[in-house]
């Protein structure tokens, strides 16, 4: 992940934006996610963690949970 502390939203976040959950590195190995529509809630994470969970969403694991 790069060291900017910009947050970053996906290409897939819809038209105008409305639907993403944004990212941002804070420090090394630290990650902050926050939804699009609640900025002021922020959750930290270690890059490490957010490896092994879109590898998870990669892989499907969590197909279950979009029905």
């Amino acid at each position: 992940m790069s060291t900017s502390h910009a947050w970053q939203k996906s290409s897939f976040s819809g038209v105008g934006g409305e639907n993403c959950i944004e990212l941002r590195s804070t420090a090394p190995g630290s990650v902050h996610l926050r939804e699009s529509t609640t900025p002021d809630t922020v959750v930290t994470t270690t890059s490490d963690n957010l490896r092994a969970f879109l590898l998870g969403v990669k892989a499907g694991e969590f197909d279950h949970l979009l029905d």
